[in-house]
């Protein structure tokens, strides 16, 4: 699929300030005052940031609003509806520690909870889509989750538990190439099958449906080269997973911690690009695209 910046950033960016926002509300780190705002800060700069870029790849951005209303069969509401819930407490929750020096425990487990419930349920978004064979299955919440999570592990400062959710981070978001990569063929998804045809011998296209580009083929058909995407998964895990883990177990000082958390965002950055350019839309079939 075409690999919008907006959505990437959305994905990336929330994520990553979800997962700051999971720990502080779990005391991983308990600052207050001064010290809690700029956690507090940069966790909603990251998490609100990505849900603003999100609404540039809408069509219709004003209609935005009216999508809280269908949590009963969307996923993109549930979304909406957790991370304003998530945004909500954890704010009331920040707001004992700076300016009153208190933890209100319960708050700050249930505004952990919808902040996980947030990355979860935007994974879902892709994960229940049935046309994109690569990305439904069990490891797109997993990675979501994973890279959420140790990202947020990462940003709090918790060493501990950021270098084995690192390593868990890397093994789920390889297990989602490994498995992605024969998703679509596993998925017995054809044109044969699409046609019905399949009885009467091999299907093939007589000739392209369109001569020229189309809104589905700008947006449903992508495609990258086996080699680019080998170099961008090497980069990507290396950055993302290898290079933090190095500094980590070298030297977890501030300075170097900074430059662990700029290398993981940006390894993401390249995963999360090749989670959509690699998603082989079914439609594409029809184009000979695949």
């Amino acid at each position: 699929m075409h690999p919008a910046p907006s959505v990437i950033l959305f994905s990336t960016l929330s994520g990553l300030g979800f997962g700051l926002l999971a720990f502080l509300g779990l005391g991983m780190p308990g600052p207050t005052g001064w010290v809690a705002f700029v956690f507090f800060a940069i966790a909603y700069l990251l998490a609100v940031g990505g849900l603003i870029a999100s609404t540039f790849h809408l069509g219709h951005p004003e209609r935005a609003l009216k999508a809280f209303s269908q949590w009963r069969s969307s996923w993109l509401s549930r979304e909406g509806i957790c991370a304003v819930g998530a945004l909500i407490i954890m704010a009331i929750y920040g707001a004992g520690l700076v300016f009153f020096g208190t933890r209100w425990g319960v708050l700050g487990v249930i505004g952990a909870a919808l902040s996980i419930g947030t990355v979860f349920t935007t994974a879902m978004i892709y994960t229940q889509m049935k046309t994109v064979p690569r990305w439904h299955n069990f490891t797109t919440p997993t990675m979501f989750l994973s890279i959420c999570i140790a990202g947020g592990a990462l940003l709090a400062g918790q060493i501990s538990f950021a270098i084995p959710l690192l390593v868990l981070a890397g093994a789920a978001q390889i297990a989602h190439w490994v498995l992605g990569d024969t998703a679509l063929a596993k998925s017995g998804t054809t044109i044969a099958t699409a046609t019905g045809l399949g009885a009467r011998g091999d299907v093939r296209a007589f000739e392209p449906p369109h001569t020229g580009t189309n809104y589905l083929l700008k947006e449903f058909v992508y495609v990258i080269g086996r080699k680019h995407a080998f170099k961008l998964r090497v980069i990507a895990i290396v950055l993302m997973v290898g290079l933090p883990l190095v500094i980590l177990l070298i030297s977890p000082s501030h300075i170097l911690g900074g430059l662990a958390v700029i290398s993981h965002l940006i390894g993401v950055f390249a995963a999360r690009w090749l989670f959509f350019a690699q998603a082989e839309h079914v439609v594409g079939l029809y184009y000979g695209k695949r």
